[in-house]
């Protein structure tokens, strides 16, 4: 068993999240009954507070954990356990790693976290790094078929630091898309609140008046890179908040939806798409390094991306080093 009391904080990424799996996202041994109990006997606590196993969390969210019992040894065949093959994998998409900080170049089409459809996710990946402690926390989150740049932090320290940047908006994130038409201005940003609507996979991202319950405020600049005539724009969007479909969204709302997008395309942008996949690519990532300094990552062109390249005659060398240099933010 575990003798220390911990506080661990809760990521961007989980954002939402039930306190019980929370809970059983980093512990996989323990039973609800486990968790339910040790809440209810104020073990566990949410910011200082008593919590309820079903109770939402919101990032940043400081969560007391208690001392809790040792997992029993796996089992051949445990659904959690991860083959050679796996893990193999897991390692093979790492761009950048050390002590604290693990940089993943997640492949089109592969989940963050899963579902009740989903088993083959990033956060189960992560136990090719070990479980409890061992194991490296989700800080951010990539749509399923948005590529490229994935943070995650080794240990709850480097975990909180950086969940920290994400939360208070300082981490310079750069996504690289290809949208229909020509964006007018080329540069500038896009306010527009944003609310949910749907559910599972009719989940979409909706305009919405800010004043609307449930209404959440949404900004991103956007910056065109170069253009295929008057078909397509390459554009370099940055995102300020961190709402589901958030790019997605915002390039439909403005006329522009990015090529390849199924959710939040038309039937133009679907006919100049083809056979194109979502072209949508978290290129980089630009923060404070938990121990330390600056931590720039860049991720390579995905296939899907490359070949939107290929068909609209776009070259990387063309983009700016800092393409949102001249745009200026509202706020």
């Amino acid at each position: 068993m575990s003798r220390e009391v911990q506080t661990l904080y809760v990521a961007e990424a989980e954002d939402g999240i039930r306190l019980d799996r929370w809970f059983k996202r980093r512990w996989p041994h323990l039973s609800h009954i486990q968790v339910e109990k040790m809440a209810r006997s104020g073990q566990i606590r949410v910011d200082g507070s008593r919590a309820k196993p079903q109770d939402r969390l919101t990032a940043g969210a400081a969560i007391r954990v208690p001392p809790l019992p040792d997992a029993n040894p796996r089992q051949p065949g445990d659904k959690h356990e991860l083959t050679e093959r796996d893990v193999a994998y897991a390692k093979s998409l790492v761009l950048y790693e050390d002590d604290s900080v693990i940089a993943l170049n997640k492949p089109h089409g592969l989940a963050v976290q899963g579902g009740t459809k989903t088993t083959k996710h990033v956060d189960r990946l992560l136990s090719a790094w070990g479980e409890g402690m061992d194991r490296p926390r989700l800080v951010h989150r990539l749509d399923r078929d948005t590529s490229g740049v994935l943070l995650l932090g080794k240990g709850p320290e480097a975990a909180k630091r950086l969940a920290g940047a994400f939360a208070r908006r300082q981490a310079k994130k750069t996504y690289w898309a290809i949208v229909i038409g020509n964006p007018k201005p080329v540069s500038g940003q896009v306010d527009l609140a944003l609310k949910k609507t749907g559910i599972n996979d009719f989940e979409m991202m909706r305009p919405a008046d800010p004043k609307d319950h449930g209404a959440e405020p949404a900004e991103t600049a956007y910056a065109t890179l170069s253009r295929a005539a008057h078909r397509a724009a390459w554009m370099a969007l940055r995102p300020f908040t961190g709402r589901t479909h958030q790019l997605r969204a915002h390039m439909a709302a403005i006329g522009h939806p990015i090529l390849g997008d199924p959710k939040y395309g038309t039937e133009q942008s679907a006919e100049l798409s083809g056979p194109l996949r979502l072209q949508l690519h978290a290129r980089r990532i630009e923060l404070d390094h938990p121990g330390g300094g600056k931590l720039i990552v860049e991720a390579p062109l995905s296939p899907e991306m490359k070949a939107g390249f290929a068909h609209f005659g776009f070259s990387e060398d063309e983009a700016d080093e800092d393409p949102f240099a001249g745009v200026r933010r509202l706020r």
